[in-house]
C-alpha cells in the first residue's frame, strides 16, 4: 500500500445479528430544527467551491492507494468507510484483499476520528480525496461507500462543484442520504457525537444535503440498501432512506430483496462481508451506468462470505470490528447539540 504525501446465511447471519443488535441496542448508530439550506451554493459561483479549512497535509494523509492507481487503466474505487470506522477496520479484511488478488486499483480516506465528528470537516477530506485520486490515476473516481461514507460524497458534490466532472460512479451500501429515525433515541438523553446528531432524519445537516436536485449528470449512482436494516431506518418502501429518487444523473436503487427474496442481512454485515453486497458493487463497477439487480447470477444467494473474507480469520475479524463500533460509541464524547451548519450551506 501506498500512502500519497483499505451475509450471512445459516448460523454465521444469525450470530452477526444478534451481536449487532447487541450493539445498536447498547447505542450504535453509523449514522447520526428549522432548517435553513441552499440548493445553490454561497461562496460567490467559483467552481472549485468554499476553501477548504484543513491544512493540505492532514488532507493529503489521509489518503492510502493500492500500487495499481497511478496512472490507472481503468478507475480507481475510493473506499470511504462507514461512522465509528477506519478504511482498515471496514474493508481491509474483505474488499482490500478481494479487489488485491483480482488487481482491481483501488484508494480509501479515512475520515478524522473514526467519521464521528462534524461530517462538514470530513467531507473535507472526501473532496481532496477525490481530486488527489483523479490526478493521480489520470481516471474519473468510482466512490464505493458504506453508510455516512455512501453519503458524504454527495456533500462534496453538492458544495465543490469541480468534484463533479471528476466522479464518474457514487455507490453506496446502506448509505444514510436520508438519515434515520435511530439516531433521534440515541441523542436524546444526553447528547451524542455530532455526525449522530448530523444523521438524523429531520437535521439540519440532512435537510441541506438533500435541498435541490440529489444527483447530478454524469454520475452513475447505485444504491444498495436492506429492508432488514437495523441503523437506517427505515431501509424498506415506499420511501427507503438510502434511496435517490431526484436529479439528472443516472441512478438505480436495488434492495437485496430484488435479488434474493428474503435476504436477511444486518447493516454491519452489509458493509463488510456479504456477498451480496459486493456483487452489485463488482457490477456497478464493471459497467456503464448504475448497477442492475438483473445482472446479478443468483447464486450469490447462497454464499455465505464475500470474495477477500478468508473463512479461517472471519470470526476474528468479525469480533473486532464489531467491538471497534461499540468502543468509539461508548467513549466519544457526546455534544448536546447539531453542529451548526457551516456559511456555504445556510440559505
Amino acid at each position: 500500500m501506498q500512502r500519497i504525501t483499505g451475509r450471512g446465511v445459516g448460523t454465521v447471519g444469525r450470530g452477526l445479528r444478534a451481536a449487532v443488535v447487541a450493539v445498536v441496542t447498547a447505542g450504535v448508530l453509523l449514522l447520526g430544527s428549522t432548517v435553513a439550506s441552499a440548493s445553490v451554493p454561497t461562496w460567490g459561483g467559483s467552481d472549485s467551491g468554499p476553501a477548504l479549512d484543513v491544512p493540505q497535509g492532514q488532507l493529503d494523509a489521509a489518503i492510502t492507494c493500492s500500487p495499481g492507481a497511478t496512472n490507472a487503466k481503468r478507475p480507481v474505487a475510493l473506499f470511504i468507510p462507514g461512522t465509528t470506522l477506519t478504511p482498515q477496520e471496514n474493508f481491509s479484511w474483505n474488499y482490500f484483499r478481494a479487489f488485491a488478488a483480482a488487481g482491481r486499483p483501488y484508494c480509501s480516506v479515512e475520515l478524522p476520528n473514526h467519521a464521528m465528528s462534524d461530517i462538514q470537516i470530513s467531507a473535507e477530506y472526501v473532496v481532496n480525496a477525490i481530486r488527489s485520486v483523479r490526478a493521480r490515476s489520470g481516471q474519473k473516481v468510482s466512490i464505493v461507500g458504506f453508510s455516512q461514507g455512501g453519503m458524504i460524497g454527495r456533500w462534496a458534490l453538492k458544495y465543490w462543484p469541480d468534484t463533479r466532472a471528476k466522479v464518474g460512479k457514487l455507490i453506496g451500501i446502506d448509505p444514510s442520504n436520508h438519515g434515520t429515525l435511530d439516531a433521534y433515541p440515541v441523542c436524546a438523553a444526553a447528547g451524542c457525537a455530532p455526525a449522530f446528531w448530523q444523521q438524523q432524519t429531520y437535521s439540519h445537516f440532512t435537510t441541506a444535503l438533500n435541498s435541490g436536485p440529489e444527483t447530478f449528470a454524469g454520475i452513475d449512482y447505485t444504491t444498495m440498501f436492506t429492508p432488514t436494516d437495523e441503523v437506517v431506518v427505515p431501509n424498506l418502501g415506499p420511501a427507503p432512506s438510502s434511496a435517490l429518487t431526484t436529479g439528472a444523473g443516472r441512478r438505480a436503487n436495488i434492495s437485496t430483496f430484488d435479488v434474493c427474496p428474503g435476504h436477511l442481512a444486518d447493516h454491519l454485515s452489509m458493509g463488510s462481508f456479504d456477498a451480496l453486497a459486493y456483487a452489485l458493487v463488482i457490477d456497478a463497477l464493471d459497467h456503464d451506468g448504475p448497477g442492475s439487480a438483473a445482472r446479478i447470477n443468483r447464486s450469490v444467494c447462497l454464499q455465505a462470505l464475500e470474495p477477500g473474507v478468508d473463512p479461517a480469520t472471519f470470526p476474528a475479524h468479525l469480533a473486532a470490528y464489531t467491538a471497534g463500533v461499540g468502543f468509539q460509541v461508548a467513549t466519544y464524547p457526546h455534544q448536546l447539540a447539531e453542529p451548526p451548519l457551516k456559511a456555504y450551506a445556510r440559505g
